[in-house]
């Protein structure tokens, strides 16, 4: 066994610790980047946002072929060549991404090793894979990710019953498919299947979808779904699943009373959990909560000085960007740079159709809270730009300071509304006011308008709506 030394050593390729390897090699330090896959990037890139939002894309392509009728253009049914669909993924996609991120680690000298790291102690890891052998570290930044979580009364031994990793795989398009779960991967995955031509059923314990979004956020799309999916099931619980001849047999326990149904494919999409186990953690000070989550402070320093902790392992919200984010924070901060993380909007968006995004304090967050806000809506059903792509089903919302008028959080429902919510992260990173932004001139005939009314509305009446004031 040999070993080698470095400044840092990175576990796990994904977004965040690509991104903390990269910053840590810019600022001068040895740095290894470690995964066991043979593909860099990650679950993101290799089985999560990337395909997902590849296959929503092409989902996109098809309902907006059907639904070109109202302008008076008919195209015939799609003809779907999986098989083309899965490579273009595969190679055109995945592989050109995950290429990419090994170049750039090669030009900032950052050593690749495909092997899986445990932790031997706070400055050692043992590497298992191709080769055998230790690697000694000044500092270390775990960055393993999350997994799929599927329950254990859900768990039976039958392909046909898909988490988010094997459903993007697209294994067929199944005629009748369930979908297990009301929040944002079962939605977008849904959304999937049923532009590929499956007859989707959706499920949900809780008695709304989404929850922890606004509801007047989630009301666009639910309709949405409503008239696309099969049906839409709330406060409904699955009890047990059982593999048949014909297909799975759900016994479901809802408002229409205990009904059992057969489907095709069903598809556990319930949350993730953190990959915190078999890192040989117990050999260190860290410490995991109760829900397996590895415990950083501001710095994402873990309880062992040398060891730091980045993306879903280290907490909620799992998402890409915050992992990024955390990653630069921690490699500034091993190279004596002054860096926390101290974020007032993390924006996350469900890339359904339409989209839903959000950043800052939601509305119902702040009526819990007993914080006084006033909240301004701009309807698309007033924008132009809205009426020309013949999707006026949107919402654009403030949440403002009562008093004062500043920006503590935005949501937007409508189609790219991920792409329009990062004007908002900005204003309430910025600590902008309602006025910052409806001064600030937007092009017309745009979505970004929408913004720029709803500020309005705070100060007096935006241009292309009207509220009788009491």
């Amino acid at each position: 066994m040999t070993d080698t030394q470095y400044d840092v050593a990175v576990i796990g390729a994904g977004p965040g610790g690509y991104a903390a390897a990269f910053q840590a090699a810019d600022l001068g330090l040895r740095t290894a980047l470690i995964d066991q896959d043979p593909q860099l990037g990650g679950v993101c890139l290799l089985r999560g946002c990337i395909p997902s939002k590849a296959l929503l894309h092409a989902a996109r392509l098809i309902t907006d072929a059907e639904e070109a009728q109202v302008f008076g253009i008919q195209f015939g049914k799609p003809q779907l060549d999986l098989a083309a669909l899965r490579q273009r993924i595969k190679t055109a996609i995945i592989g050109k991404l995950t290429k990419g991120v090994q170049t750039l680690a090669s030009s900032r000298k950052v050593d690749v090793i495909h092997a899986r790291a445990t932790l031997k102690n706070a400055t050692t890891l043992t590497l298992s894979g191709s080769e055998s052998r230790e690697l000694s570290f000044a500092h270390a930044i775990l960055a393993t990710g999350s997994r799929p979580s599927i329950p254990a009364s859900l768990k039976i031994d039958d392909p046909r019953v898909m988490d988010s990793t094997s459903a993007l795989e697209l294994p067929d398009i199944p005629t009748r498919l369930l979908v297990i779960g009301g929040g944002y991967i079962g939605l977008e995955l849904g959304t999937v299947y049923q532009a590929l031509g499956s007859e989707v059923t959706l499920v949900e314990a809780l008695p709304r979808l989404l929850t922890g979004v606004d509801s007047d956020l989630v009301r666009p799309l639910q309709q949405r779904m409503q008239r696309r999916f099969k049906a839409i099931r709330l406060d409904t619980k699955v009890e047990k699943l059982e593999a048949r001849k014909d297909g799975i047999a759900v016994s479901l326990t809802g408002q229409a009373g205990n009904t059992t149904e057969v489907f095709d494919r069903v598809l556990v999409a319930v949350g993730r959990r953190p990959n915190s186990e078999q890192l040989g953690l117990e050999q260190t000070k860290v410490a995991i909560s109760p829900q397996g989550f590895v415990q950083v402070d501001h710095q994402r320093r873990t309880a062992e000085p040398t060891i730091f902790a980045i993306g879903d392992v280290a907490g909620e919200p799992m998402l890409a960007h915050k992992a990024t984010h955390e990653g630069l924070i921690a490699a500034r901060v091993i190279a004596g740079r002054q860096a926390a993380f101290d974020v007032a909007a993390i924006p996350a968006v469900v890339f359904t159709d339409p989209e839903i995004a959000w950043c800052g304090l939601t509305e119902e967050a702040a009526k819990a809270s007993g914080q006084a806000v006033t909240v301004a809506r701009f309807p698309w059903a007033a924008s132009g730009r809205a009426t020309t792509l013949g999707r006026n089903d949107g919402v654009t919302k403030l949440v403002l300071d009562a008093e004062y008028g500043r920006i503590l959080g935005v949501g937007i429902c409508g189609v790219g509304a991920g792409e329009l919510i990062s004007e908002g992260v900005l204003a309430v990173e910025m600590g902008a006011v309602a006025e910052d932004m409806a001064g600030s001139i937007h092009p017309h005939p745009t979505l970004s308008e929408t913004l720029m009314e709803a500020a309005e509305s705070f100060h007096g009446q935006p241009t292309h709506i009207y509220t009788s004031k009491r």
